[in-house]
C-alpha cells in the first residue's frame, strides 16, 4: 500500500488541488508539505499543485459563468447571502482580489463570481494562477527552511 501511494502521489496532489478548487472543503497544503518532507522535488510538486487548483479554480469560472445562482447554491453550497457579499468584495477591489482566490471561505466565490460578471478569461487565469502559484510558492519554502 505504502508503494502504491507513493508512485501516485503526485497525481494524488493534483486531484486534491483540485477538488479543493471546487466542491469539496479540502486543504491540499498538507499532501504538498508531506511530499516535499519526503524528498519530492519542490518545483515539480509546487507545479503540480497549483495546476491543479487552479484547473479546479476554472471549473468553478464556469460554473459561474454558465449557471451561478442555481449551480452556486445546489453544486457549491454557496448561499445567496456568501454570494451576494462576495459580488460587493469584487466590486470593490475588482478583478485583483483573485489574487486571493486561494484563501478559504473566499476563494470559491470570488472564482464562481469572475465566472457570472463574465471577467476575461485571460485576465481571470493570469490572476488566479499567480496568487495560487504564490501561496503553494510561499508553504514550499516554508517546509524547506525549515527541513534542517
Amino acid at each position: 500500500m505504502d508503494n502504491f501511494l507513493f508512485q501516485h502521489s503526485l497525481t494524488a496532489l493534483f486531484v486534491i488541488s483540485f477538488l479543493a478548487a471546487t466542491i469539496l472543503p479540502l486543504g491540499s497544503e498538507w499532501l504538498l508539505v508531506t511530499l516535499i518532507l519526503q524528498a519530492y522535488p519542490i518545483e515539480e510538486v509546487v507545479m503540480v499543485a497549483t495546476l491543479g487548483n487552479f484547473l479546479g479554480a476554472c471549473t468553478t469560472y464556469c460554473i459561474g459563468l454558465w449557471g451561478a445562482s442555481f449551480l452556486a447554491n445546489k453544486l457549491l453550497r454557496i448561499d445567496e447571502d456568501r454570494f451576494n457579499k462576495t459580488v460587493l468584495f469584487y466590486r470593490k477591489y475588482g478583478s485583483w482580489s483573485l489574487l486571493l482566490s486561494w484563501v478559504p471561505i473566499i476563494g470559491d466565490p470570488l472564482c464562481l463570481v469572475s465566472g457570472s460578471l463574465r471577467l476575461n478569461f485571460l485576465l481571470f487565469s493570469t490572476l488566479t494562477f499567480s496568487g495560487k502559484l504564490a501561496r503553494y510558492i510561499v508553504v514550499a519554502t516554508v517546509t524547506a527552511s525549515n527541513m534542517g
